[in-house]
């Protein structure tokens, strides 16, 4: 194929064909104009590279295309940071152009030669953008893991923002944690395109048998809680078989690592209850949680239960503290507190109105005596008397 009649030419009309390129490049493509200088010439020297790697293809065919050989060898980063690949094609679009206006046209016989170079660079620059882009995949997996494993470990600082933003992370509402066993086979996708669907992002990780969802809402809302736990519980089917458990909401991915924890807590006591759904909401083992030593659950139980009674009226306390002693009687708890029946329902009633809970069914009964318990036990370390 090599033609001593052909190559000098080509060789002598190289720097103007160069100089041409780049003024249509100016003409045609409004994305060149408007980059800045440094990568406009980045982008400029790769159309001069094509125009002179083309004779150096025609001479040897067998050669790499100058996408790959040539310019992705000296400067590929800034390549791929300054144009896309549409764009790439574009940019061959223009090289192959002016190379058919200026060679073909004075050289039919030459145009099989323009025509398998252009399909050759086009399947390069291709080729290229599929490796970066497959070397970027890897690159977020292993940061995703990298962020899923720092929230698992409880980890708190600032560091997460900048990872999770470096993912592409689109959640600015509340967030959750989600675990349970990992499937036999995993579906990633799967489990982000439903999340999309609903509203929310995901990160995704396996730690051995465990898989874990940070599960984050696009956008802040009042019904966080309904909303993770209906998106939660759609994911249920990407899980293993066994326990799942749902952390409770906190405000940012930053803080998701208070969720992780009490998710974890939830999962070392599932086998103590009989769980009838999934997920299961990891606050409602607290008390199981408290007596495994989970300090979160002992504060929460506190917080939550005790202190509003302790806090509100003695003699609310102390009817409930009968209540519970005397299994739940209203007469035996009336005898001991020397009142009417009508006088404990009432009581109880106001208890229900303080906490949110119904004190009367044996699972918040139960509850409650442990969040008395700890408070007590608390209240007396602290030297404080109620």
């Amino acid at each position: 194929m090599v033609t001593p009649k052909h190559l000098p030419w080509l060789k002598s009309i190289a720097g103007d064909l160069a100089t041409a390129t780049l003024s249509r490049l100016e003409e045609t493509l409004p994305w060149y104009s408007q980059m800045p200088p440094a990568r406009r010439a980045a982008v400029g020297s790769v159309a001069q590279s094509g125009i002179t790697s083309f004779i150096q293809w025609y001479e040897d065919p067998s050669s790499q295309p100058w996408v790959a050989a040539d310019v992705f060898a000296s400067a590929p980063r800034e390549l791929l940071r300054s144009i896309s690949l549409q764009e790439t094609l574009q940019l061959i679009h223009v090289v192959v152009q002016m190379v058919e206006e200026r060679v073909v046209e004075e050289h039919p016989e030459l145009r099989e030669a323009v025509l398998r170079y252009s399909r050759d660079i086009a399947f390069s620059a291709a080729d290229v953008y599929a490796r970066a882009a497959e070397a970027r995949g890897l690159w977020d997996a292993r940061l995703e893991a990298l962020v899923v494993d720092s929230i698992i470990s409880g980890e708190t600082s600032q560091e997460i923002n900048s990872r999770v933003a470096a993912l592409g992370w689109r959640a600015d509402g509340q967030v959750a944690v989600l675990l349970g066993s990992a499937p036999e086979s995993s579906d990633p996708d799967g489990m982000r395109k439903f999340a999309r669907k609903a509203g929310a992002d995901l990160l995704l990780g396996i730690q051995g048998r465990r898989q874990v969802a940070v599960i984050g809402l696009v956008e802040q809302t009042k019904e966080a809680e309904g909303a993770i736990q209906t998106i939660a519980s759609g994911l249920a089917d990407f899980f293993g078989s066994g326990p799942l458990m749902l952390g409770p909401v906190v405000p940012t991915v930053s803080d998701a690592a208070r969720s992780a924890k009490a998710a974890l807590s939830a999962n070392a006591v599932a086998a103590s209850r009989e769980l009838n759904r999934r997920p299961t909401l990891a606050d409602d083992l607290l008390p199981e949680r408290a007596l495994a030593g989970d300090q979160l659950a002992k504060q929460t139980l506190i917080g939550r239960y005790y202190l509003p009674l302790a806090e509100h009226s003695s003699d609310l306390m102390e009817t409930l503290r009968r209540y519970l002693e005397n299994g739940g009687s209203l007469e035996a708890t009336a005898k001991a507190l020397f009142v009417h029946a009508n006088t404990v329902r009432y009581r109880l009633r106001r208890i229900q109105d303080l906490i949110g809970e119904d004190v009367t069914l044996a699972r918040v009964a139960y509850v409650m005596q442990v969040a008395i318990s700890l408070g007590l036990v608390s209240d007396s370390e602290n030297g404080i008397r109620r």
